[in-house]
């Protein structure tokens, strides 16, 4: 048998064997894509929810009301409690990718059934940016096609087992998916639970250092390293601080906030006493800042 007949022979497999477990989330058209992983159990993107509740339809056109078990907003990854009874689970890989591995892509189609294609990991141990600027790491790219509306729906290996879950685009062919190791299994327990992580917010919208730079030079003050504060949300931990709208964080303890990932791991680093340390300037002015958080 040639290379073809063994790649159709694979994708008619995945579609057999996976299509069952692949949903579409949303109504009409839908918003995104999910995946069996357990009975009564669909893992999505968390983008893809716009409340506590959502419409999963499966393959073969049936609809079901999901409820939400929990939501990872930074990690972009949800759980959807919902009735799936005779839907087989999707069953997970047991190795990580490899660079060069194939892979095929398992989506929801827009008339029904699923779409199936196939491509490459070409890279592993990629990162980008979830919905609320924290950085997604150790992602894996791939090259499989996918229309519009397939995150949250899964890459497979050659035999239909879950590689990854599909997350963000990247244009120019390239996509990149959570891999579904050991740590996205123990994030869909805990999710599946209702034990979302603790991620800490200040509460503000931030310019970062390049741009904070040229806003201060154009209202005639000093420039120097910092996240500007753009916008403080009524009721935030910031608001509670005392910042304001021109502030520029510059610092948290010894940790110089380079960038917004300096700020995250401060963030993620705080301790016991739920207090940031925070250096400010307000103008030409530079003070100390104590934000604190509610348990």
């Amino acid at each position: 048998m040639g290379v073809l007949e063994d790649l159709e022979t694979a994708a008619a497999g995945v579609v057999d064997g996976v299509g069952p477990a692949v949903v579409r989330i949303g109504r009409g058209g839908g918003r995104g894509a999910g995946v069996v992983v357990r009975d009564g159990v669909v893992v999505t993107n968390a983008h893809n929810l716009r409340g506590a509740e959502a419409t999963v339809t499966f393959a073969d056109g049936r609809s079901e009301v999901g409820r939400a078990a929990g939501v990872d907003v930074d990690g972009d990854l949800a759980v959807l409690t919902v009735g799936t009874a005779g839907v087989t689970p999707i069953e997970r890989a047991t190795e990580a990718p490899r660079t060069g591995a194939v892979v095929f892509a398992v989506t929801a189609g827009g008339a029904g059934g699923v779409r199936v294609s196939f491509g490459l990991v070409s890279s592993v141990g990629q990162a980008f940016r979830g919905p609320r600027g924290r950085r997604i790491t150790d992602t894996i790219e791939h090259t499989a096609p996918l229309p519009r509306g397939s995150s949250g729906s899964p890459i497979v290996d050659g035999a239909g087992r879950l590689v990854g879950l599909n997350t963000n685009r990247l244009g120019d062919g390239f996509y990149l998916a959570l891999p579904a190791g050991d740590d996205l299994e123990a994030r869909i327990d805990a999710l599946t639970r209702g034990e979302g992580p603790v991620r800490r917010h200040l509460g503000v919208a931030l310019a970062p250092p390049r741009a904070a730079r040229h806003l201060r030079r154009a209202v005639g003050l000093p420039e120097r390293d910092g996240l500007l504060v753009r916008q403080v949300a009524d009721g935030s931990p910031a608001a509670g601080a005392g910042l304001q709208e021109g502030d520029l964080l510059v610092a948290s303890g010894d940790r110089e906030l380079a960038d917004l990932d300096d700020l995250w791991a401060a963030l993620d680093a705080v301790g016991a006493d739920g207090a940031l340390p925070l250096t400010v300037v307000r103008g030409t002015e530079e003070m100390q800042v104590s934000v604190a958080f509610g348990a």
